[in-house]
């Protein structure tokens, strides 16, 4: 493993210390949703980065620092993915199929499995929930990727409300935990009910049940 990054006069906010401190965020974020939380450590990390330990410690200290960091790190690239998303969005297309699609694609980058495996880390760790709980909060008041889904922002209705968190929900578990067998045919049947549900519930077309 090779000093990549020599070490500066603490406080000092440099290009370089800024591109290092940036690998190291990256690398946390991919080792997150390859391995998980737990196992992706502070040292792995620095390893995975090629840096020395004086260097990852130079930037992050402790464990506290660098979740918290990466935390924050993650839930910027989700905003940028949602973003790119809803700016690829088909024009004149069903915009409750198109949206649940792309949120699904989504659900398989590394940004939104690292999220997925702080949150797992979260449940029995309290340092990773304080980090991730505004990131959580916010996600949650907009409704679903903001403009992404904005199918489903027709007002404070319980009815609205219902068919954002079944989209949400159903779509996040089934990343989550997905069939073990016939993934590709099962995972399309899912998502097809869950685009009727939103239909239904958004009262937008002709559907009137959930399997045609």
């Amino acid at each position: 493993m090779s000093d990549t990054a020599s070490l500066e006069p603490r406080g000092r906010d440099t290009p370089k210390s800024r591109r290092t401190r940036a690998r190291i965020l990256d690398t946390a974020m991919r080792l997150f949703a390859e391995v998980g939380v737990v196992e992706a450590t502070n040292p792995k990390i620095a390893e995975a980065a090629e840096l020395t330990r004086g260097a990852m410690l130079y930037h992050f200290p402790d464990r506290e620092s660098l979740i918290s960091a990466a935390a924050a790190h993650v839930q910027a690239a989700r905003e940028v993915l949602f973003r790119q998303a809803h700016a690829a969005l088909p024009r004149g297309a069903d915009a409750v199929d198109e949206a649940i699609d792309a949120y699904w694609r989504l659900l398989q980058t590394q940004p939104f499995r690292a999220f997925m495996e702080l949150e797992a880390a979260a449940r029995t760790d309290p340092q990773v929930g304080d980090a991730i709980r505004p990131a959580q909060a916010a996600f949650d008041r907009s409704g679903v990727g903001g403009p992404l889904l904005g199918f489903l922002q027709a007002g404070r209705d319980p009815r609205f409300q219902a068919s954002r968190d079944l989209a949400r929900f159903a779509l996040e578990g089934l990343a989550r935990t997905g069939p073990s067998y016939e993934r590709d045919a099962r995972v399309q049947a899912v998502l097809k009910v869950v685009k009727r549900a939103a239909h239904m519930l958004n009262r937008k077309g002709d559907v009137t049940d959930l399997w045609d």
